[in-house]
């Protein structure tokens, strides 16, 4: 029931399972997108209020849910019907590698424990690399995220596992000491006395071009990032119907991630041509 589990299927080589998804606009991968269009995936609705016919019909084995709080009546219901609910909660990890290292429980699913050890041990390998790495650059350059909505602007706060990805790549995320491994809600006044010398600007939102971003607000204009082009999104990358493959396999894949802070923020030391989901704000 949520995006980040489809890599996970299809890097064990089960992603045919999959019978049934709520919002399935949602999904990005190519793989699966195909399955969709070819009806092997059926559309469930809402995620927070799956159609239980169809879902009955299709009579799964088991339904991964997902929650943000706690398990819905809806998921309660499923499982009244006969139909086992196991909840899946790599959402509350707070190390990128442990929200990669979920693999393992779809491993222990499918009988394929061993394959899913092997393919976090890659991951965990080359994000450590990755992170010696960073530690050679001499620099440390500072860092602001997110960006405004309905007057509050939303940044990650310093026990996040996005404001650890960037002290592994060896940033100074202007937000780093707060407290919180969610959000933080922050007012604009408060963000541009902060962040408007940062070096750099990560992720600002659903926007594709700094004309977008600036017209929905002129002060973005004075932050010193955007206009030295140092401003950076992974809205890009985006599947047929619409869905965000950072979303979707980022949480797999944490070292791409770092691998992608590190070209960024120390091109002196890992100087690739493409980047696995930032490109710079146009």
């Amino acid at each position: 029931t949520n995006t980040s589990h489809i890599p996970m299927l299809e890097a064990l080589g089960v992603a045919h399972t999959l019978i049934g998804f709520p919002n399935t606009d949602y999904i990005s991968s190519s793989l699966t997108r195909t399955r969709i269009e070819q009806g092997k995936v059926q559309e469930l609705g809402n995620e927070q209020a799956m159609n239980t016919e169809i879902l009955l019909n299709l009579h799964p084995d088991v339904v991964i849910g997902f929650g943000v709080d706690h398990p819905s009546k809806m998921y309660e219901n499923i499982d009244k019907m006969g139909i086992p609910v196991i909840m899946n909660a790599d959402w509350m990890e707070e190390t990128p590698l442990g929200r990669a290292e979920w693999i393992k429980f779809f491993g222990s699913l499918y009988d394929k424990s061993w394959e899913a050890e092997q393919y976090f041990n890659a991951i965990d390998q080359n994000y450590q690399k990755l992170k010696k790495l960073a530690q050679k650059s001499p620099e440390r350059p500072t860092v602001m995220s997110g960006s405004l909505f309905q007057d509050v602007w939303y940044t990650a706060a310093g026990e996040s596992f996005l404001a650890q990805l960037l002290r592994d790549a060896h940033a100074h995320y202007l937000w780093e000491t707060t407290q919180g491994n969610g959000s933080l809600s922050l007012s604009l006044e408060s963000v541009l006395e902060k962040g408007q010398d940062a070096d750099f600007w990560m992720a600002p939102g659903d926007f594709l071009t700094t004309t977008d971003l600036t017209q929905t607000n002129t002060i973005y204009q004075k932050f010193k990032a955007l206009p030295q082009g140092k401003t950076y999104t992974y809205a890009h990358l985006k599947g047929k119907t619409g869905g965000m493959l950072y979303f979707e396999s980022s949480p797999l894949h944490p070292d791409w991630v770092l691998e992608d802070f590190i070209q960024i923020f120390h091109a002196e030391i890992l100087n690739h041509t493409e980047m696995h989901y930032f490109k710079v704000l146009e």
